[in-house]
């Protein structure tokens, strides 16, 4: 055992310890972050423009604060981007986390100087539990992060990037030693060259952990078989033992990673956004992610299918339950306040409160009232693979209005297989009727032949990557639209 192992494991018991006592109290600690928060936000122009001097309750928060997305949000990020300070938080942002809005452009997302923490601790805590409940052995080797480029410009004379490139400024001492790939490797903004670079970093070296969204992580094994006539990832790096992953829902990614690793690993699933770290998973025997409940992030859920009401309902950790599909809503140390991130959770335990991301607000299909949600298609896809035992790289699915021949409508899926169907006639049927014991409207629609039974449309290997390479979005924190409620994608997709 290497000596920073050593001195992982106690201060692991530690942090684990303290975090299960706050989760024992972890109603009363959110009301707690929603008074620190607004009472330091009070003499803000924000605050004062939603009289925070006079908030002492959530009734009164609720009262005072809509809910926001960000285009609403948009005026006061414009006062930060002219130079202004004390606009949403004290003082100016520290950083602007740089991302992409299907209606916004380019997004702006403050972090602040007391918000950097969320973001760092966070995944910090994700990997000391990782150390307490399995061990730590994972640190005395080398640590792959599949990132953004860490180079910042200003805006505003603020740092502005992604933020997998921001938090790479902010990796401890005792880890960045055993860091790759190189800054400068890590620095290449086009995706194919720098993921060249990264193999023949890597390639001999003690790899322990990776790091990454999975599509990427999986081209990252991919271009490694390659290279080396054809080795599993464990043949390769026989130490690997641990996947950190997020960003969009593993299942699908699971069976064809396994595949390609060839032995046994860890897998770790956080929850990062840039509007802050959210969840993580915190214990293998659990699938589901501890609600990161008391570092600096006040939490709301609103029911999903009101998130567009004028008035919907807003509900506090206190009182959700279990199974039911919420739009979650933060405010935060950041200067979010209220903000629709656009994302949906279920609770399925409350002591403690664990989540599973269920999808996006807007990415759904329900072109005739079926209301399909990216849950059940991933849900639905990873049990009919198993099944049918083939793997899948990626899909998307959207909804087709207009068949030719006056056939009925349908859902559309594109789908890269790794190892095909035997049958994909069967294929499909089996994974129509898996979608349809999770949709009682799509099963609806189906038997009366509202809808015809979905389509499959099997795509060559490397489809999908053709596509985010054509829109400029090929590797780094981008990832493909599960599902989509219109054309827009499946019509891109038919012009490669």
């Amino acid at each position: 055992m290497g000596i920073k192992s050593f001195l992982a494991q106690p201060f692991a018991a530690f942090t684990t310890r303290r975090l299960e006592n706050y989760h024992r109290q972890a109603v009363a600690l959110q009301h707690e972050v929603l008074e620190d928060i607004t009472d330091s936000a009070r003499d803000t122009q924000f605050g004062k423009d939603h009289n925070f001097r006079h908030i002492r309750t959530y009734k009164d928060f609720k009262r005072q604060v809509p809910i926001r997305d960000y285009e609403a949000l948009k005026p006061y990020i414009e006062m930060m981007l002219n130079g202004e300070a004390d606009i949403l938080w004290e003082d100016r942002p520290l950083y602007f986390a740089k991302t992409s809005g299907t209606t916004s452009g380019t997004k702006y997302i403050p972090i602040s100087r007391d918000s950097i923490s969320n973001h760092i601790n966070g995944a910090r805590n994700a990997l000391l539990a990782q150390v307490h409940r399995v061990g730590s052995d994972f640190i005395n080797g080398k640590m792959i992060f599949l990132s953004g480029s860490p180079v910042l410009h200003a805006v505003a004379d603020i740092p502005t990037g992604r933020l997998s490139g921001i938090v790479n400024h902010h990796i401890p001492a005792y880890l960045r030693r055993n860091q790759l790939p190189s800054y400068p490797t890590n620095c290449i903004e086009d995706w194919e060259l720098k993921l060249d670079a990264i193999v023949q970093e890597t390639l001999h070296q003690d790899m322990r952990l990776i790091s990454g969204i999975p599509p990427w992580v999986q081209m990252y094994f991919d271009r490694l078989h390659e290279v080396s006539n054809g080795k599993r990832i464990k043949d390769i790096f026989p130490n690997l033992s641990v996947i950190v992953h997020g960003g969009v829902n593993f299942q699908p990614y699971r069976a064809k990673m396994q595949e390609s690793i060839g032995g046994k690993v860890s897998y770790i699933e956080t929850y990062p956004a840039s509007e802050g770290f959210i969840a993580y998973q915190d214990s293998q025997q659990e699938e589901s992610l501890l609600l990161n409940i008391y570092s600096g992030i006040f939490f709301e859920f609103v029911p999903a299918d009101e998130i567009f009401n004028e008035n919907p309902t807003r509900l506090h950790l206190g009182e959700v339950e279990i199974g039911v599909n919420y739009a979650l809503i933060l405010s935060s140390n950041a200067g979010l306040w209220a903000y629709n991130i656009g994302d949906t959770v279920k609770f399925v335990s409350k002591n403690p409160y664990r989540i599973v991301v269920t999808g996006r607000t807007k990415h759904f299909i329900s072109a005739f009232g079926e209301h399909v949600i990216a849950e059940e298609v991933e849900s639905a896809l990873a049990s009919t693979a198993a099944q049918h035992q083939v793997r899948i790289t990626e899909f998307t699915v959207a909804p087709q209005v207009q068949s030719s021949n006056s056939e009925l409508p349908h859902h559309e899926w594109w789908i890269e297989f790794d190892t095909p169907p035997a049958q994909t006639a069967a294929f499909a049927a089996d994974l129509d009727a898996a979608l349809m014991r999770r949709n009682i409207y799509y099963r609806d629609l189906i038997e009366g032949r509202i809808l015809q039974p979905l389509k499959i449309k099997a795509v060559r290997k490397g489809f999908f990557q053709d596509y985010m390479k054509s829109i400029g979005k090929l590797g780094g924190q981008n990832k493909v639209p599960h599902l989509s409620n219109d054309r827009n994608i499946a019509s891109a997709l038919e012009r490669l």
